[in-house]
């Protein structure tokens, strides 16, 4: 017969609590065989020894308790015991060698896995506690001087110390690790942040400017075929960028490995598509051998600020008649140096390398952090006394 899963009883909940049940009770077994007027002892050092497993042992929180109250449970009783303890110096000699390892565990776990406000005091108890627990048959041996206590002190700090600095190191290392996750997560963002801002927001640009072209009166009916025409290309590339991004963040690395990133030989293309939308005229130089000598990063770079530039002028500069890019290496040879010019005039120079609050690395400063990433730099300023220029310099191989 099939029991209702809503009816079902949910044993996952309940084997903690049984585990916790045998660990605290079944050293009763061996402390009744103690001597009749020994048992309360005998059963205290088992119970606080059970304690300390119990805490080592079980995964928290358990209900409402969580690791650092247990651990600082288990400390105290274990420090209350040996100031306290009743009974003759015999028995802690069979019981201590149990509590002192469910300590060592206890510290390993709560240096590593507490909170940081919790992990240095927990952490420094259950050490103490597991350091002077020798102290509690030691010092009540008769006739044992000094060299028993003292021997056991150190013999008990040396493991302390190594087990508190294994775990330690283990902290170290996982937030390194959780830090260097969040690294990459973010960067992923800025990554996708930048790929919109770059790519799908210039075809969108471009869409926008097709359609509101495509409201003028009369066109004729072959105009209005290429307008057509060039709003699916513009609109094919967005959607070729978003399922490159989509990809990425899927983590296709095989598809994204695929995907060719453009670079300095697509800049023909690009700048011939911005010359026919309507826009100013557009022209573009490209020195011969200049595509060989920067890296394939380094070029997607430069053609994200080329891309840029064209957008801002699309935006803020409509007046413009002229863009010219020129690619051309520097005199030295050393490096390549990108050129986006235009005749926009001077009043659109405060959009131009503006960075918007809360911009996660867009635009020209976005692009500038790129650029000084590879060694290079990015500018932006006036070009005579009707102009605007954005100048790229990137290190070559």
């Amino acid at each position: 017969m099939r029991t209702d899963p809503l009816t079902r009883p949910d044993r996952s909940r309940r084997w903690p609590t049984v585990t916790v049940a045998l660990l605290l009770f079944a050293p009763a077994a061996p402390a009744a065989l103690a001597h009749p007027g020994d048992r309360g002892a005998a059963l205290l050092l088992a119970l606080t020894a059970a304690l300390a497993a119990a805490v080592a042992l079980l995964a928290w929180p358990l209900g409402r308790v969580t690791l650092a109250t247990a651990a600082g449970a288990a400390a105290g009783a274990s420090l209350l015991v040996d100031l306290c303890y009743p009974g003759p110096y015999r028995l802690p000699a069979f019981w201590t060698p149990f509590e002192w390892l469910a300590l060592i565990g206890v510290l390993f776990r709560a240096v590593r896995r507490l909170p940081d406000r919790w992990a240095g005091p927990i952490g420094g108890l259950v050490g103490l506690a597991a350091v002077v627990l020798p102290l509690r048959f030691a010092l009540r041996m008769p006739q044992g001087g000094a060299a028993g206590p003292v021997g056991g002190v150190l013999f008990s700090l040396l493991p302390v110390l190594g087990v508190g600095g294994a775990s330690l190191y283990l902290r170290v290392l996982d937030a390194r690790r959780e830090r260097a996750v969040a690294r990459a997560r973010r960067e992923q963002r800025l990554e996708v942040a930048r790929g919109l801002h770059d790519f799908v927001a210039h075809e969108i640009t471009g869409i926008v400017l097709e359609a509101q072209a495509g409201q003028l009166p009369g066109p004729e009916t072959e105009e209005t075929a290429t307008l057509l025409r060039r709003l699916e290309e513009a609109g094919l590339r967005a959607l070729d960028s978003m399922d490159e991004m989509v990809g990425a963040l899927r983590g296709d690395q095989e598809a994204a490995g695929t995907t060719r990133r453009p670079g300095l030989a697509d800049l023909p293309e690009l700048v011939a598509r911005f010359g026919t939308k309507g826009g100013p005229r557009a022209t573009v130089y490209l020195a011969p051998g200049v595509v060989g000598l920067l890296s394939a990063e380094a070029q997607a770079t430069a053609y994200a600020v080329v891309l840029e530039a064209l957008t801002n002028v699309r935006r803020h500069a409509p007046q413009a008649a002229v863009v010219t890019v020129r690619v051309a290496p520097e005199p030295d040879g050393r490096a390549v140096r990108l050129t986006v010019g235009d005749t926009g005039g001077p009043a659109t120079r405060r959009f131009r390398l503006r960075r918007r609050p809360g911009a996660g690395g867009t635009g020209l400063a976005g692009l500038a952090a790129r650029a000084a990433a590879h060694g290079g730099t990015l500018t932006s300023g006036p070009l005579g006394p009707s102009g605007w220029e954005v100048c790229c310099t990137l290190p070559g191989r």
